[in-house]
């Protein structure tokens, strides 16, 4: 890899400190040095980026990612996609990600068994590009809640959109599988969701048995536990259990409050707004009205879920952006739109977003101490944005926007400014 120097930037460093012009030199895979204003002799072999004033910030992470959701307009039709489509599917949404400026994502769930693990393995080796990725299984559910979606007919755990399970025996078998594949989490469906029918976003349907005997198969491994988790009692029963990363969490009531903040450091939010703030305002792509998705619940759980995430964030608990992409409604690539949400709706600062994304998303990455912020040491996953996300957080969801995306010290969008780029083959004098 060759040495990089970032000159003449504006670094947003993700501290929550304000931004300041500097300099920021990247060696092999490493920031090497931080410095304010110009003052560095380039040295023999060094690229040097004369960012023109543009802003350098951390490459964003994704915290509720679904590389295998097919833009579709249900649930069952994810799963119809063939495995070998799927998996092709899936590799040109990593580059996507990546292209978006998301050098990193969390996993939420995969459609087919070893999908997230596939693909995470060819990313990690170099046969596709794409962010740092986590792997995760198949949703594990239960009969009659979100992911059961096998016909009489066809019982086959491959014909449904999550994994079903009754039964800690059956849970055991389930995690086991999906921890033989490695995968890096193991994912449970606790709670409903208004997009079924009978199993709302307020129910909770998994047993305490069934719940404990995939926390113990997945901990005693070294894995990690996320949940689908809306209803109140879904993420009580997640504290109780010591999941790692609660997915959505609208309706969490005082006492699931009170759980979440006694494990606020160890523990992640992902609300996914954009699913339901979608599905009201942009759903008649699907058919879905205004009207029809306030009669599905989604006006009250919208509010709910504000409510809850406002009250976790004064609590100093990590709400992190992950909206659920790959539907119809919310397709890949709109992800950043989840960062205009957080100010729009939870009153986060431009500031407080982009921490969320970069200094906290480092931190669900676990890898806290060298992800997520520009520091010396630090792992070199950065953004040249041309322009300041500060006063407009929206630039952020503009690809052109991106001059320059580097991961792990190397160039995945090279710089688009050729006239302010120059390679240095000999050491100044």
């Amino acid at each position: 890899m060759a040495n990089v120097l970032f000159t003449n930037v504006r670094i947003l460093d993700a501290t929550g400190a304000q931004p300041y012009a500097g300099e920021v030199l990247v060696q092999g895979n490493r920031i090497a040095r931080v410095g304010r204003g110009p003052r560095s002799v380039p040295q023999s072999g060094t690229t040097v980026i004369d960012g023109a004033g543009a802003t350098l910030m951390p490459g964003m992470v994704e915290a509720h990612t679904h590389f295998g959701w097919t833009n579709s307009t249900t649930l069952d039709a994810i799963q119809k996609l063939p495995h070998e489509e799927h998996t092709l599917w899936a590799a040109q949404v990593a580059k996507q990600y990546l292209d978006c400026g998301w050098t990193s994502c969390v996993g939420a769930a995969t459609p087919k068994p070893r999908l997230d693990c596939v693909i995470r393995n060819a990313i990690d080796s170099g046969q596709i590009p794409g962010p740092r990725y986590l792997a995760a299984s198949q949703e594990i559910t239960v009969t009659g809640s979100l992911g059961d979606d096998m016909l009489p007919h066809l019982p086959f755990p491959e014909m449904s959109f999550g994994h079903v399970v009754d039964g800690p025996n059956e849970m055991r078998k389930a995690v086991r599988m999906f921890l033989k594949y490695g995968v890096d989490s193991i994912k449970l469906n606790l709670s409903g969701d208004n997009l079924v029918p009978g199993a709302d976003a307020k129910t909770s349907w998994m047993s305490d048995e069934e719940v404990a005997v995939a926390a113990k198969e997945t901990k005693v491994r070294g894995k990690r536990l996320s949940c689908h988790a809306r209803s109140s009692e879904s993420v009580k029963q997640a504290m109780r259990h010591g999941f790692d990363i609660v997915y959505h969490a609208s309706f969490a009531d005082e006492e699931a409050l009170d759980m979440l903040e006694a494990q606020k450091d160890r523990i992640f939010v992902a609300p996914g707004l954009s699913v339901i703030i979608r599905l009201l305002n942009e759903g008649e792509v699907v058919g879905i009205s205004n009207q029809i998705a306030k009669n599905m619940g989604y006006e009250i759980e919208l509010e709910a879920a504000v409510t809850s995430m406002k009250a976790m964030l004064k609590r100093g608990i990590r709400v992190l952006p992950g909206g659920d992409y790959g539907f119809a409604w919310a397709p890949h690539g709109e992800n950043a739109k989840d960062l205009e949400y957080f100010v729009k709706y939870l009153g986060m600062t431009p500031m407080e977003a982009i921490v969320s994304c970069t200094r906290w998303g480092g931190q669900i990455m676990m890898k806290g101490k060298e992800l997520g912020e520009i520091r010396e040491g630090w792992l070199a996953d950065l953004l040249l944005v041309d322009g300041d996300p500060l006063p407009n957080i929206a630039i952020l969801q503009d690809r052109s926007k991106l001059l320059a995306i580097m991961k792990d010290g190397q160039f995945c969008k090279e710089p688009e400014i050729r006239s302010a780029r120059t390679r240095w083959t000999q050491t100044a004098a």
